[in-house]
């Protein structure tokens, strides 16, 4: 029977990590068995840049976060060694650095994850890995937006051209006939 400052321990643990879940839009949840430490190290600085919170967790602590959180769904992945990523400011984040992460190493795999407190299958989690970044999102939008004002002003452009164009000729067949 565990003492009682383990359980209090266990207990802390439980409810940070299930405060983390909750402010978090995405988890991915990953198998990071047979990876190197210098493997791990370039990982966790890669998800730090990104601005994602990444843990390696016991599943029965996981579990319980988890269902202290509110996302279900996830208890038949909580097995073998389990880390979880999270991000509270971008969707795409986490999911992104961890699935490139796992085409390169193929011991390392996404078990699944969730998306705004609903848990989400492998294959959602790589369709939201695929998606462009946010900023790319927003300058395909600008370009959108850009791209008719550019045609206008084009337009424009070369109609004050062919009148600065009539004006000239009419100005030298004026001087020709003078």
């Amino acid at each position: 029977m565990p003492s009682q400052k383990i359980l209090e321990e266990k207990k802390k643990q439980v409810a940070d990590l299930s405060e983390k879940l909750k402010a978090a839009h995405t988890g991915v949840i990953v198998n990071y068995k047979g990876i190197t430490v210098a493997d791990d190290t370039k990982l966790r600085k890669e998800l730090r840049e990104s601005g994602s919170n990444y843990k390696v967790v016991k599943n029965s602590i996981l579990r319980l976060a988890l269902k202290e959180a509110g996302i279900e769904g996830l208890d038949s992945i909580l097995e073998g060694t389990t880390a979880i990523a999270v991000n509270t400011e971008d969707y795409v984040a986490p999911a992104k650095v961890l699935n490139n992460y796992a085409k390169k190493n193929k011991n390392f795999e996404i078990k699944g994850g969730f998306i705004d407190g609903k848990s989400a299958t492998v294959a959602e989690i790589q369709t939201l890995a695929e998606l462009p970044s946010k900023e790319e999102l927003v300058a395909r939008t600008l370009r959108g937006l850009n791209a008719p004002i550019s045609g206008f002003v084009t337009v424009l452009n070369g109609t004050l051209r062919g009148l600065v164009i009539a004006l000239n000729a009419i100005a030298e067949k004026q001087q020709q006939s003078a």
